[in-house]
C-alpha cells in the first residue's frame, strides 16, 4: 500500500468530520495570531 493511497483511504473514512476539523484548525490559527498580537495592543 502506498503512502498517497494510505492518506486517500484515510480521508474517505473521515470525511464526515473533515469540515469540522479545517474550521478547529482555523480556529487554533485566529487564536494563535491574536495572542501573538495581544502584547501590542495592551
Amino acid at each position: 500500500m502506498t503512502t498517497l493511497r494510505h492518506i486517500k483511504d484515510i480521508a474517505t473514512r473521515a470525511e464526515a468530520t473533515l469540515l469540522q476539523d479545517a474550521v478547529g484548525v482555523a480556529a487554533l490559527a485566529v487564536m494563535l495570531v491574536v495572542g501573538l498580537h495581544l502584547p501590542a495592543l495592551i
